[in-house]
């Protein structure tokens, strides 16, 4: 239908600028006035502090995780890795022991069995518990809680032929220490090995430099102190209270942050090459002892009948000897890394004791060659000046140390954590007190313009 004649037709209205034109020529004429300019600095510099007290917030807050981990999670998983090891290792020390003492093993060397077992056993729960079971750890967990049933197995068939005086014994004795030496003790090396590196891993998360932060404080800092410096060239004002509070909050913060880093870092670093270190070489160190008097007692039991893979040599005495040597460098070390008495008293008794193990290991090897078997057993398993009651003092002389750099860890590396605790609240609470000191500040200058 066409319109009637001589009636108009209605134009069209051309379309407006859009709204982001519209808002930016809207900045554009705040920028052109003085009052326009305070508000777009005011939110500027606002919008940097809050950046500067959430970044603060988020990345202390995530190196405080990785601190927690280190003392509550990835050292105690460590430590229990090394004690499996351990437990495993003695096990198989006691049950050697326990055989050559004849069919009635004494009490004290069978509950000693028994104790080990049942520790390794409690602590591969725990650490399954706390390992994800696809990851490396859990499948050592899995390897270690499926071999442990069948080396037990074998040592209660060992000793049943030994209660009935069967030459089998021996043979089923060999074998459970060849279970736990090709396959239990590698495994628990694996998951001491895996866990110790998670420590690190944690360690040096926890002590990585806030970059972020420490660039976004200086960007603050220097962008307010420049803010006061142009009202005070424009105003002849020398301090303008809000901008000087939201100042103070950002400085407080990044020394804050710089001082709690520093001290973390400190402990964590103290925690590492005074407590972890030590308690590695420690580690070394018992585990060699053990090994040495686990192939100690074999030499006995299989009396020559296990060679080296070049048929020269007893294997189990070769093992011996190569335990020894592990233990006295694993000493040496740890004596060097030792920084207090408490620490390296222990470590000079072990070190003499174990030059005491090796005269009287020769002593029994003598008798032994010489044909004087029950004189070597007394030499290797008696009450009184044996090679087992050397072993007994290294043993205890370790856990000293032990427990000694254990309890110096765990102090340096809480003290550690401890710095970075209230950095990331109170990084935050700061970060609004400035926002609200530069919005107070800016509102008194536009103030003056109404």
């Amino acid at each position: 239908m066409t319109p009637p004649p001589n009636v108009p037709i209605a134009s069209v209205p051309a379309p407006g600028p859009g709204a982001w034109a519209e808002a930016r020529s809207r900045l554009r004429r705040a920028a052109t006035t003085e009052p326009g300019r305070l508000r777009i600095l005011g939110a500027v510099l606002a919008l940097v502090v809050v950046a500067f007290g959430t970044v603060t917030g988020f990345e202390v807050a995530d190196r405080a995780d990785a601190a927690d981990d280190v003392v509550s999670r990835s050292q105690p998983l460590s430590a229990d890795a090394a004690d499996i090891y351990r437990s495993l290792a003695d096990a198989d020390t006691a049950a050697a022991g326990a055989f050559l003492s004849g069919p009635q093993e004494p009490a004290d060397i069978r509950e000693r069995y028994a104790r080990d077992i049942s520790t390794a056993s409690r602590l591969l729960v725990e650490a399954a518990a706390s390992t994800d079971g696809s990851s490396e750890s859990g499948r050592e967990i899995a390897t270690l809680n499926e071999g442990l049933p069948r080396y037990t197995g074998l040592v209660e068939r060992a000793r049943a032929a030994n209660r009935q005086g069967l030459p089998l014994g021996g043979a089923y004795l060999r074998y459970a220490n060849q279970q736990m030496t090709t396959q239990l003790l590698p495994a628990a090396q694996r998951l001491y090995d895996a866990e110790t590196a998670r420590l690190h891993r944690d360690d040096a998360d926890a002590r990585d430099l806030p970059y972020a932060s420490l660039v976004l404080g200086l960007v603050a800092v220097a962008a307010l102190v420049w803010a006061q410096r142009r009202d005070q060239r424009l105003t002849n004002r020398v301090f303008n209270q809000g901008l000087l509070a939201a100042t103070a909050a950002s400085v407080v913060v990044l020394l804050w942050l710089a001082t709690a880093h520093t001290l973390a870092r400190s402990g964590l670093t103290e925690a590492q090459e005074h407590g972890q270190s030590s308690l590695q070489v420690l580690n070394t160190a018992r585990i060699s002892s053990l090994k040495a008097r686990a192939n100690e007692n074999l030499t006995l039991v299989a009396r020559g009948s296990v060679l080296t893979d070049d048929g020269l040599n007893d294997k189990y005495e070769t093992d011996y000897t190569a335990g020894m040597a592990a233990l006295t460098g694993a000493l040496d070390r740890a004596g060097e890394l030792a920084d207090d008495e408490e620490g390296r008293g222990p470590l000079s008794e072990a070190a003499s004791r174990a030059g005491e193990w090796r005269q009287r290991h020769q002593a029994a090897r003598a008798m032994d060659d010489a044909g004087d078997y029950e004189g070597a057993l007394s030499r290797i398993i008696g009450p009184k000046e044996s090679t087992g009651q050397s072993f007994d003092q290294i043993d205890a002389a370790l856990k000293r140390a032990l427990d000694h750099e254990q309890a110096e860890f765990g102090r340096a590396a809480e003290g550690g954590r401890d710095a970075l605790t209230a950095l990331p609240l109170g990084a935050a609470g700061l970060a609004v007190l400035g926002a609200a000191g530069i919005v107070v500040g800016i509102n008194r200058r536009l103030s003056e313009y109404r």
